[in-house]
């Protein structure tokens, strides 16, 4: 009998779904058949089970932080279940060690994590049974039995799991590390007391917002000025701007008046009308990072729910594995998209937009090209077609993009005509241009609507008119934009395109820049939950917190793409089977040396005096009636100083029903337990009321109402 072991639940059950199987409470039941001659029971992990053991409880001197214990190199790794998940290790160590058990088939995600995350549950459960793995990246029931039917050895994927288990151990060697010795000195300064987490992925990132940061607070607005011409062309009438080499911008009002003086009045001649007709194809198909950048900007999903979302619908078998970094896929699977085409025309939102498609895509290398798809292929709909009323309403919204995209591919290019009409006034040049789309193509799947054209007004070269009348404008430079959160993704995505070192730019592309597709948005998530960066209006914020991290690492290793890069160049080696494990483990255990030492000697040279002030004077505003520490104006919220220190969980929101929270308000909150009476909090109906704090259950906030009882 063989034993399956899936990555998640809803995996299992799709595993499952297309053999005869009985439902039992911590596993499945498969009845013997062609692919299972003698059965087989599928059992199933919740994500990692195994969580490397913190440097304490590998050695109990390394409890207490000090930079006399510093470097920590264990000289092993040891894992440790996760508590929450003991239960369910319990339950596949049961299935895994049953004396039936002949084989084992490993069925975790079709990537790296996927690997690990079984093998190691295999490792820890002490069995030592033959092994194959299970490669899918669609779990409909056709590719299910397909992909039973062709099962891998274990040893053509176990280089992945050598990659894992080498990221992790180095990961671990890397953060535990820089962060204890950044936190041990950043603290000794005198700035604010907190945890400052560093790790190889998330700190470049936060080196990304902070650096935008610093462009907006450094960037000095300046006016700029324009000259706008109004034409007359026997009746036609339009406007033109004054373009030179340098572009349109005066800096000084006094050059852009000189202008407008020498051409008020004058003939004004048509010098060259331009059209050229463009064609522009369909956008490619999705991969993670260009479906969470869209989907941010269309309904302000952050990364993690979205790739959240799409894995719910690849659980349940309608989209493809979403962890992808391809745009592309195979000819194999281009081979299903007329059937999947015709499935998706039977969904009311593409009845007509799938059925009408103009064109067969097999031979279109932008979107079928083996040679550009990786270990997965890009996120496409299965044959597999959900009735939408069955998904939420946020799955729809990610599936519709994901459908939508496939559809638009099919069909012919978009075609738009670009115009130009150059007027001169003597020597000097004004420019109007225009845009008309001529043939929708692809565009009506995509965009609901269409902007309006820009549109030229019929005249011919030669043709003179009259200047009627000619402007000064004055515009604003205007900063750098903060980065919303699919800015940031694709930000990480990019990031060695800027970079002057031709060779890290190669050396980043192809690990594709930050961090991985599965793993971008965690890498944000946590920077938010480590209080580097907030969002505000949609957009990320840097905190001061972050400013200090930045300072200390600025010009190291670990705020550059060129350590990742590098790091993940060599993990993918070891992951095809081209590079030792150990070696890289090795190199590791000496980077973290040279990072505590580099950071010990260069802190002398740290300039904190403005933060540590900053601090001084922060101002609390109470005892916190959780923990006993200072509150204080977090920004957007009220929330207890020691938070990083002992995980306090005292919030206060400075808006609530619409009403902001004052501080004065706060600190009779914390005083007294109650604030003023407060008017015009907005619920189904106004409402007026105080806010209380609770000591039961923990302590919480609520209402009270005039010669009522809180609510």
């Amino acid at each position: 009998m063989q034993a399956i072991v899936a990555e998640k639940a809803l995996q299992a059950q799709a595993l499952a779904a297309p053999f005869r199987h009985v439902k039992k409470r911590t596993h499945i039941e498969i009845a013997p058949c062609e692919t299972f001659r003698n059965g087989a029971l599928l059992t199933w992990c919740s994500g990692h089970l195994f969580e490397i053991a913190p440097p304490h409880e590998m050695n109990p001197l390394l409890k207490k932080w000090q930079l006399e214990t510093l470097p920590m190199i264990p000289e092993s790794f040891k894992y440790k279940v996760i508590p929450s998940k003991a239960s369910r290790f319990k339950a596949v160590k049961e299935i895994l060690r049953n004396p039936d058990v002949t084989e084992i088939i490993a069925a975790g995600d079709p990537a790296r994590e996927g690997e690990l995350i079984v093998q190691l549950v295999v490792r820890m459960s002490g069995v030592k049974k033959p092994m194959k793995r299970l490669w899918v990246s669609s779990l409909t029931p056709k590719a299910v039995e397909q992909a039973f039917s062709n099962l891998l050895d274990i040893e053509q994927t176990k280089p992945l799991y050598h990659e894992a288990m080498a990221r992790s151990y180095a990961d671990w060697l890397i953060g535990m590390n820089a962060s204890r010795v950044y936190t041990l000195l950043i603290q000794s300064k005198g700035v604010e007391r907190s945890v400052y987490s560093v790790g190889r992925v998330q700190t470049p990132t936060l080196a990304l917002v902070v650096k935008r940061e610093r462009e907006i607070l450094q960037f000095v607005s300046k006016p700029f000025y324009e000259v706008i011409a109004r034409f007359n062309m026997d009746g036609a009438t339009y406007e033109g701007k004054y373009t030179m080499e340098s572009g349109t911008h005066f800096e000084k009002k006094e050059e852009a008046m000189a202008i407008q003086e020498q051409c008020l009045g004058k003939t004004a001649v048509v010098q060259k009308v331009k059209t050229e007709n463009k064609s522009v194809p369909p956008p490619a198909l999705h991969s993670l990072s260009t479906l969470q950048a869209l989907a941010n900007k269309r309904f302000k999903f952050s990364p993690k729910k979205t790739l959240e979302l799409t894995q719910s619908l690849y659980e349940k078998s309608f989209v493809t594995y979403p962890r992808t970094d391809s745009n592309h896929v195979t000819a194999d699977e281009a081979a299903a998209f007329p059937d999947i085409l015709m499935k998706l025309s039977a969904l009311a939102p593409y009845k007509t937009l799938a059925a009408q498609t103009t064109r067969n895509i097999m031979s279109d290398k932008r979107y079928v090209n083996e040679k550009l798809v990786s270990d997965h292929y890009a996120i496409i709909p299965t044959e597999k077609v959900p009735s939408l009323q069955s998904l939420s309403g946020d799955e729809q919204k990610i599936y519709d993009i994901i459908a939508r995209s496939l559809i638009a591919a099919h069909y012919d290019p978009a075609v738009f005509a670009h115009s130009s009409i150059q007027t001169n006034i003597e020597s000097h040049v004004f420019m109007m241009n225009g845009k008309q789309l001529l043939f929708q193509g692809w565009r009506p799947v995509l965009f609901e609507s269409e902007k309006e054209d820009v549109l030229l007004p019929s005249v011919i070269e030669g043709q003179q008119g009259a200047a009627e009348d000619v402007k000064v404008t004055k515009g604003q430079t205007m900063p750098p934009k903060r980065y919303t959160e699919g800015e940031l993704i694709t930000a990480m995505k990019n990031v060695g395109q800027s970079l002057d070192d031709k060779e890290l730019v190669q050396v980043l592309k192809s690990v594709s820049g930050l961090g991985e597709e599965s793993t971008r948005s965690n890498i944000i998530e946590r920077l938010k939950q480590l209080q580097y960066m907030e969002v505000e209006q949609h957009r990320v914020a840097p905190t001061q917190k972050a400013f200090i991290l930045m300072d200390a690492v600025e010009n190291t290793l670990l705020a550059s793409p060129e350590l990742t890069g590098r790091w993940e160049q060599r993990l993918k080696e070891i992951g095809k089977g081209e590079a030792p494990a150990n070696v890289f483990i090795d190199q590791s255990k000496r980077l973290a040396e040279k990072m505590v030492q580099d950071a010990i000697n260069h802190s002398a040279s740290w300039q904190f005096e403005s933060y540590a002030k900053q601090r001084t004077e922060e101002k609390s505003l109470g005892f916190c009636p959780k923990c006993g520490g200072s509150v204080v104006d977090k920004g957007t919220f009220y929330g207890c100083g020691s938070y990083m220190i002992n995980k306090c969980s005292f919030r206060l929101s400075k808006k609530m029903l619409g009403k902001t929270i004052s501080a004065a308000n706060v600190k009779k909150l914390l005083e007294g337990g109650k604030t003023n009476f407060i008017k015009g909090f907005k619920g189904k109906r106004s409402f007026d009321a105080y806010i209380v704090w609770k000591e039961k259950k923990e302590g919480t906030i609520q209402f009270e109402f005039q010669n009522k009882k809180s609510t």
